[in-house]
């Protein structure tokens, strides 16, 4: 009872020196929707008349750099302006609506601008960036739990961030690769403008929360922008872990929350979510037991059912699958250890103002550590850490736990704990200065966003896209025969959605989502699709295509799936048609090696249709 009541006496002095105004539950709830809503809809009208300027490529031209760096700074002016007149007692709806709404302009700045004269979305087409423009695509043309390659097979990976992606593509006319950037950057803008409402339940302050808004904005849009399914999970990480004490706590409205969050959470990416959760049970538990109370337990029971049935929505056809189907399942999408993964992420070393920040959140979490808030932070930055060493250490047995991706989060929790830091003991006496010091600090971090990025915006405009061109103007690759391949396909009546069709063009099935007889590689492919089987077979009808051509059609009408109703191939002449099937090599880095397998052109004489088009022959089942 005395830890307690110093802790309620703590929080009340904070609050008190934050300005307190903290919103009740309904409140949140209401403003949280509409902050993300209005987020939304203002980045997708953002872009809609970014792309109707005449604006010049990024990689060429340093006109988007400037326009962006001009947004952010008017953007975080307005924030810090409005921040410091709440704070001195001039407060307005409207201001705190305004408010709310900084993060996701800074998302549009930072991001949109740059993308504003290519139709890509960061890193182009290329390898991750391909897989997640074929399940958008599929998505796109289904409302149901498709397989983003596999024919008749729910899907494997998460499907809510892109099955809305499909949804928006649908209301808007567009196809699947084409709204991926817009959706990319609306979805992003909707969670950075939900942060601060969060936030400010969390803190009682709004200028604190928008602080950590802009801040966890930043952040994310520096280490995961690429990945806008992923991204949106992690800005709420550090919130959940808050929650996730006030659930334990007793209070139903945090249960709620932190249910619907982690339910949610599981149908973007699970990665995240099982260290949100993982974190709620730590929390749950030890206040069990220091508490000597059932009560936590029964929050978090209440909090682990509903979020499962809320995920369900999005696993339930798979697991249901894999209990009645009769696939051989094998998995190797943990099968990956870049360097990064070989080392913990310790971001208050770095000599940055992340860096500093964090140094300044790593104090404060061992200076206050008894905080609640401060512990439950505390506690999921150690679970990322137990995550990342369980990750190195369970190569042993082959494989991995992608540790590597927690560095977000981790970077996301220390600079969380400085910025309440800050607020904690610095607005009280220098609240100009503070407001000041903050702003400026925020627009170094987000003006930095391009430059981080520099890459993946450049591929973007440097990969050829649906249409065949190349937003940098410069001459499109092979991509530029996609539509032709797709169109001479149809043309033989097989549609998109329904044919099934065979190719080691990783992109054609990004821009055209026809299923294809196998995935690309292991890594990406449903464990119920046998993958290793399927290879096995383009093997032996290679081998039959040259030992008995004539039965060739026969050998792939007999196989155990749908047959391909076309084979994509790059013609090398005398050596026939070529393709390449993957293998998994892990634990090698890369973890991928691909072996060319040639087909012999008499095989197709007798039952296909077959037409040069550009580097690809092109054999259409008659």
């Amino acid at each position: 009872m005395v830890w307690v009541s110093g802790w309620y006496a703590r929080l009340l002095r904070m609050t008190t020196a934050y300005h307190s105004d903290e919103l009740s539950a309904g409140h949140t709830a209401a403003r949280t929707v509409a902050a993300g809503l209005a987020g939304g809809v203002l980045a997708l009208a953002a872009w809609f008349v970014l792309h109707r300027i005449a604006l010049p490529a990024f990689n060429t031209s340093m006109v988007t750099r400037s326009l962006a760096t001009a947004a952010s700074f008017v953007l975080i002016g307005i924030g810090a302006v409005l921040a410091f007149l709440w704070a001195r007692g001039k407060r307005h709806w409207i201001s705190a609506a305004v408010m709310s709404l900084v993060p996701a302009g800074l998302v549009v700045s930072s991001v949109g601008i740059p993308l504003a004269a290519t139709k890509l979305y960061l890193d182009g087409i290329q390898v991750d960036q391909g897989f997640r423009t074929q399940f958008l695509s599929r998505m796109t043309e289904n409302l149901g739990h498709a397989d983003m390659a596999y024919k008749d097979l729910p899907t494997f990976y998460p499907m809510g961030w892109f099955w809305l992606g499909g949804r928006l593509a649908n209301v808007l006319g567009m196809q699947g690769w084409e709204v991926y950037q817009p959706f990319a950057i609306a979805s992003l803008a909707a969670a950075a403008a939900m942060l601060t409402p969060v936030w400010r339940r969390l803190t009682g302050s709004l200028p604190t929360a928008l602080a950590i808004a802009t801040v966890t904005t930043a952040v994310v849009l520096t280490e995961v922008p690429e990945e806008p399914y992923a991204a949106v999970v992690a800005m709420f990480v550090p919130a959940a872990a808050i929650m996730a004490y006030r659930a334990a706590r007793g209070s139903w409205a945090s249960t709620t929350a932190l249910a619907v969050y982690l339910g949610i959470s599981a149908s973007f990416y699970t990665l995240f979510t099982a260290i949100a959760a993982l974190t709620t049970v730590v929390i749950a538990v030890v206040l069990a037991f220091a508490s000597r109370s059932l009560k936590p337990l029964l929050h978090l029971v209440v909090a682990g059912v509903a979020s499962l049935a809320i995920a369900a929505i999005s696993w339930g056809p798979y697991i249901w699958r894999v209990l009645t189907g009769d696939e051989q399942r094998e998995s190797t999408a943990n099968h990956f250890l870049p360097i990064e993964g070989t080392y913990f992420p310790l971001p208050f070393l770095s000599f940055s103002l992340v860096g500093l920040l964090s140094m300044i959140g790593l104090v404060y979490l061992v200076y206050r550590f008894k905080d609640p808030v401060v512990g439950a932070l505390g506690a999921s930055i150690g679970v990322c850490y137990l995550w990342a060493l369980a990750s190195m250490a369970i190569t042993l047995v082959g494989t991995s736990l992608l540790g590597f991706r927690l560095e977000v989060l981790i970077v996301e929790l220390f600079v969380t704990l400085g910025v309440l830091a800050i607020a904690r003991f610095g607005v009280p006496k220098y609240t100009a200065a503070v407001a000041a010091v903050v702003a400026v600090g925020a627009l170094q971090m987000v003006q930095h966003i391009p430059v981080e990025n520099e890459d993946y915006i450049d591929q973007a405009y440097a990969d050829t896209d649906g249409n065949g061109e190349r937003a940098d103007r410069f001459p499109a690759d092979a991509g530029r025969y996609y539509n032709e391949i797709a169109a001479y396909i149809e043309d033989h009546g097989y549609k998109v959605n329904e044919a099934v069709v065979y190719t080691d063009e990783i992109n054609f099935m990004a821009y055209h989502p026809f299923f294809g007889f196998n995935a690309f590689t292991s890594h990406y492919a449903n464990p119920l699709g046998e993958f290793e089987q399927r290879n096995d077979e383009l093997k032996r009808w290679a081998e039959i295509s040259y030992e008995d051509p004539e039965h060739f059609t026969e050998a792939v009408d007999n196989s155990p799936w749908e047959p391909p109703a076309a084979f994509i191939f790059r013609d090398n002449g005398e050596n026939g048609y070529k393709t390449h099937i993957a293998h998994d090599i892990y634990p090698s880095q890369p973890n991928v090696r691909y072996e060319g397998l040639y087909y012999n052109p008499e095989a197709f004489e007798q039952d296909w249709d077959v037409k040069q088009i550009g580097p690809f022959a092109v054999a259409v089942r008659k």
